[in-house]
């Protein structure tokens, strides 16, 4: 019988990649109920890639921590531990370390009250030293969907480097911060583990100029105009203080500029998807499957570098079918055999906004009806 694996990416804001898989395996059964369906989540680096581990990894233990929140409140997270490649590390000290920056300074955790100015990622600095102090010996840091353009000065300061002012005291949160920075001292920062640091990204934008953090992504985390001019100038003064980095480094720019503080650490920069096909095993289980259909939320020109489907896609050439809330008609759909939107295919967004796990369902039914008469039967 056909092996079909379900790989899509989080539907952004309405369903985590688990449960999409799980819609889309149910819709193609009740077309298809004798086809042999594997789930196989996928995340980036954004939000949702605690979850795609977790359900993916055998011994994988989720470990809370409480962090500083964007608006001073504290917020209940976690980081994950999987089992070090040799098996050690299940449930004791060792292992790899997944912290995902998402849960700890992401845009979605502001509750539509945006913080241009002051939203920084020293909550995501407090469960990477809490990792650390756990005693992993390697850690993954997924860095996408976050609320601050701060340069990942606060990752960096929770881990002992100093940042100050003219008169010699710690600059504040944010651009507001960084405006103020005229010192940067990098004595005390600590150690990377053994194993070292992967930084897991979606984009490859540098840290500065008009593909840069603030351009490209400051005007969805609230900077206007003026804002986006200011915050890439003192991403520049910041820059200018910490010459180890090539802020030019595709990545650089991820997270508001927290790739470039990343790389100052001494962590590589990697695209998400491919690192997280690796370590799931799914790229084993998607180059071996007769079909594969993956999707996410928006599926848009920028979806082809480095998002979920297209490493997807890459992976099963001529075998891989999309299916997104909505597709851009702008996009490059040659990479799969078929697709479906989910807006479309509802009559509208706010429908499938509505009710997406019904939604998605029907997208299964629907390539089931049209891709599955095409599989014939392995031998």
């Amino acid at each position: 019988m056909p092996r079909i694996v379900m790989a899509p990416d989080s539907f952004k804001g309405t369903l985590t990649a688990t449960d999409a898989a799980n819609a889309l395996a149910d819709g193609w059964r009740s077309v298809r109920p004798g086809d042999e369906i594997v789930l196989a989540p996928m995340a980036d680096g954004g939000e949702g890639t605690l979850d795609a581990l977790a359900a993916a990894v055998a011994r994988a233990v989720r470990v809370p921590v409480t962090v500083h929140g964007h608006h001073g409140t504290p917020i209940e997270a976690m980081w994950l531990r999987l089992p070090a490649p040799d098996g050690a590390g299940d449930g004791a000290a060792g292992g790899v370390g997944v912290v995902e920056l998402a849960q700890t300074s992401g845009i979605e955790l502001l509750g539509g009250r945006l913080s241009p100015w002051t939203a920084s990622t020293r909550g995501f600095g407090v469960a990477i030293a809490d990792a650390l102090s756990a005693g992993v010996s390697r850690l993954v840091l997924a860095i996408g969907s976050s609320a601050s353009t701060d340069g990942g000065v606060g990752v960096l300061r929770t881990l002992g480097a100093r940042f100050t002012d003219a008169a010699g005291d710690p600059i504040g949160d944010g651009v507001v911060g960084l405006e103020q920075l005229v010192a940067v001292d990098l004595e005390a920062l600590a150690a990377l583990p053994p194993g070292g640091v992967r930084v897991l990204t979606d984009v490859a934008n540098p840290l500065l100029g008009p593909h840069g953090a603030a351009s490209v992504f400051g005007p969805q985390k609230g900077l206007d105009a003026e804002g986006v001019v200011r915050a890439d100038a003192a991403l520049a003064r910041l820059a200018s203080l910490v010459r180890s980095f090539d802020p030019a480094t595709p990545g650089a720019g991820a997270a508001g500029g927290t790739g470039w503080a990343l790389g100052v650490w001494g962590a590589e920069l990697v695209p998400g998807a491919s690192e997280i096909a690796a370590l799931t095993g799914s790229a084993e289980r998607i180059a071996s499957a007769r079909l594969v259909i993956t999707g996410e939320g928006s599926y848009d020109p920028q979806s082809a570098a480095g998002k979920v489907p297209a490493h997807v896609a890459s992976l099963a050439p001529g075998r891989a079918a999309l299916v997104a809330g909505r597709i851009d008609p702008g996009a490059d759909m040659s990479p799969f055999a078929a697709s479906v939107s989910l807006t479309d295919l509802a009559g509208s967004l706010e429908s499938a906004m509505t009710q997406p796990t019904a939604w998605i369902r029907a997208a299964g039914a629907h390539l089931a009806r049209e891709l599955g008469p095409r599989l014939a039967d392995d031998a």
